[in-house]
């Protein structure tokens, strides 16, 4: 390659952009009822782990309670651009676990990081 060719290739690159992406945290606690065994307890939470845990943006996860039978606490963790968009990301998978998820949530924690 010739030496202006170089020159040229070197003040036409652009440089590349700085993307620094969000992550967004949603923790819920649940109270359960009528799980006589573990089994039980996490084939209520089957739904979440499949539906939400094959977006290529979500990572879900079982944080808490893990051997108690009467309670459970998830997380959801949310990647994207920008906070506005994981806190309307995470809005909607919110109402979208209350409504699919047989069981009461007690508590909600949202962190973005």
């Amino acid at each position: 390659m010739s030496e202006a060719l170089r020159k040229l290739l070197a003040q036409n690159t652009p440089e590349q952009p700085t993307i620094t992406p969000s992550v967004g945290l949603l923790t819920l606690h649940f109270q359960l009822y009528a799980c006589d065994d573990l089994k039980a307890k996490r084939k209520v939470f089957t739904a979440l782990k499949a539906v939400w845990g094959k977006e290529p943006d979500l990572a879900v996860a079982e944080t808490g309670d893990h051997e108690a039978l009467d309670c459970a606490t998830w997380t959801v963790a949310a990647l994207g651009a920008s906070p506005q968009q994981i806190t309307q990301r995470l809005d909607q998978i919110e109402k979208d676990i209350q409504s699919r998820i047989d069981a009461a949530i007690l508590d909600v924690q949202r962190e973005i990081l």
